[in-house]
């Protein structure tokens, strides 16, 4: 169904279990959004019919992977007002006060759905109702690394600088993807994060911490 849903999310991710358990040579890559998953093949199929057929009995068959395993993460977010430069007009236009906005934005637990747009960019799912906010009719040429925002019925963090139609309401301080990592991004589609607001001082302790090389991200896992 094209709609984000929970139930959509494992379905696709089992699926994933599967083509990888089976270990077909000839796909290169797969991926997945909400409700869709691609496969890339290293060769140009011929009978497309038979293929999909193939794959949809894959789906139904029994599954043969060990059970899925997913982390809960307690990311910290700094919502001071030099950040958090699109939440005055939210809280103007939807008649709600800033700190309430900050107490559901950050209270609430997200499901991660998949990643994309930029490396490390989190789809998550889960924003309340209350906070849905239209994207910006006109993004913004530069967004600062690091900009947690809202967009539609959804948030996420900007994990490095670029453009961006979201409206921002503080900023992590936190390297959400790191290439000369075995695991760049941290977090995967099927776990869950949280916001945990910080102090404008935490933020540039941690900020120092990351930028010397001695943040562990892991402290940021709840569920161990």
């Amino acid at each position: 169904e094209q709609k984000i849903d929970e139930n959509i999310l494992f379905e696709v991710l089992e699926f994933k279990e599967k083509l990888k358990f089976f270990n077909d040579e000839s796909i290169l890559y797969i991926n997945h959004t909400y409700n869709s998953i691609l496969i890339t093949y290293s060769y140009t199929i011929e009978n497309i019919n038979d293929k999909i057929l193939a794959l949809k009995q894959l789906i139904f068959t029994q599954n043969v992977s060990k059970p899925l395993e997913f982390s809960t993460w307690e990311i910290p977010v700094c919502y001071d007002e030099q950040f958090a430069i699109d939440l005055k007009e939210i809280s103007k236009v939807k008649g709600i006060p800033k700190n309430q906005i900050i107490d559901t934005h950050s209270s609430t637990l997200y499901q991660v759905y998949f990643l994309g747009f930029l490396p490390g960019f989190l789809y998550l799912g889960g924003l309340p109702d209350q906070l849905h906010f239209d994207r910006k009719p006109t993004p913004r040429v530069r967004v600062e690394k690091g900009s947690v925002a809202i967009g539609g019925n959804q948030t996420g963090i900007y994990p490095s600088e670029s453009p961006g139609g979201w409206n921002i309401i503080g900023n992590c301080p936190v390297d959400l993807f790191d290439i000369n990592k075995p695991i760049p991004c941290f977090a995967k589609a099927g776990d869950k994060l949280r916001f945990r607001p910080i102090s404008l001082e935490e933020y540039h302790l941690i900020k120092t911490d990351v930028i010397e090389g001695v943040f562990d991200i892991n402290s940021c896992k709840i569920d161990d």
